[in-house]
């Protein structure tokens, strides 16, 4: 992905799951992981990803990263 198709509110995927953009910076962004590569949550109780504040950790991802992110609407890159 670039970093101009990261919109906080939504989802991304890749290699470990489904993560959702909680913060765009000036050459980083936040999310959260919201689901395994497997589809699994990553926790039980959905309430955990309402926020901010998040129950769950926020990640950051930075230029290096933003090549292994794919939009939910990329066929299968892995």
């Amino acid at each position: 992905m670039e970093y101009a198709q990261f919109k906080i509110g939504e989802s991304f995927k890749t290699a470990t799951g489904t993560w959702r953009c909680t913060d765009v910076g000036t050459r980083t962004i936040a999310a959260i992981h919201i689901a395994y590569a497997d589809g699994s949550p990553v926790c039980a109780d959905p309430s955990w990803f309402n926020g901010p504040p998040y129950a769950v950790v926020e990640e950051v991802f930075d230029a290096y990263d933003f090549g292994g992110c794919y939009t939910m609407d990329d066929p299968e890159p892995f």
